[in-house]
């Protein structure tokens, strides 16, 4: 599953790599770049006398292969074509870009339930969204652990059942500090804990000693800048209780 495309003058397919079969992507390492929440690895190679937009040509492939697989979440792509530029893969005029699912040494299937592209986004040197303000439902989140999944009581969110399980997604910050509230609750009197986690440092956890939903803040967070991606994640489950998540608000 990659963002895949071309430019011409000169000539370059490109790929940005979020997940693969059997075969990972490779060819001569140039560097790496941390973006969206995680690193990827940035390869050059060269096709000789091979189809392409232009007919059968010689021209290079670039590609940011990321180390760890996912199949959701933001590509900034502009940061993508700014690291490539810096490490000397020069790019061309833009010809084509798209999400695309292709085998290659591989086999297998992928089910797009959503693809938005949009234009002039925080890499795209234009004004990105606030970030005060912004609020993310549970449910629009990544899921990751074993036993995360939605729920439609007290409210329409997402329980964490047991230790790792966790929602994640990528969030853009023009700047180092913000209050990060969390509506939720336990699903029992017994009192639940969500730590929250920016860029893979965990900055606080959220308390709930109650099933009736509340909201508990966290004041004044450090974090970085630009975008990181933020986790809710249990790590403190004792079997006495399970955690329902509503809404992420950052102030």
């Amino acid at each position: 599953m990659t963002l895949y495309g071309w430019t011409v003058d000169p000539l370059v397919e490109f790929y940005i790599v979020d997940s693969w079969g059997t075969y990972r992507p490779t060819g001569t390492k140039k560097g790496t770049i941390n973006v969206d929440g995680g690193t990827y690895d940035i390869y050059e190679t060269t096709r000789t006398n091979q189809p392409s937009i232009k007919g059968t040509a010689t021209f290079k492939q670039y590609w940011s292969v990321r180390t760890s697989k996912r199949t959701s979440g933001t590509i900034s792509v502009s940061e993508h074509f700014k690291a490539w530029e810096n490490l000397g893969m020069r790019m061309g005029k833009m010809y084509e870009v798209a999400l695309t699912v292709e085998g290659y040494q591989s086999s297998g299937n992928a089910h797009v339930t959503s693809n938005t592209l949009t234009i002039g986004g925080s890499g795209g040197g234009s004004t990105p969204p606030p970030t005060t303000g912004a609020k993310k439902e549970a449910e629009s989140m990544t899921k990751s652990g074993q036993y995360t999944g939605n729920i439609s009581s007290p409210f329409t969110g997402v329980a964490l059942y047991a230790n790792n399980d966790s929602v994640k997604y990528t969030q853009y910050f023009e700047s180092g500090t913000h209050s990060f509230s969390l509506r939720g609750a336990s699903n029992n009197s017994n009192m639940a804990r969500v730590d929250l986690k920016i860029g893979g440092q965990t900055k606080g956890t959220f308390y709930f000693g109650g099933s009736y939903p509340a909201v508990y803040t966290l004041n004044n967070i450090s974090h970085g800048t630009g975008n990181q991606e933020i986790e809710l994640v249990v790590t403190a489950d004792n079997g006495n209780w399970d955690a329902f998540i509503d809404y992420l608000e950052i102030k």
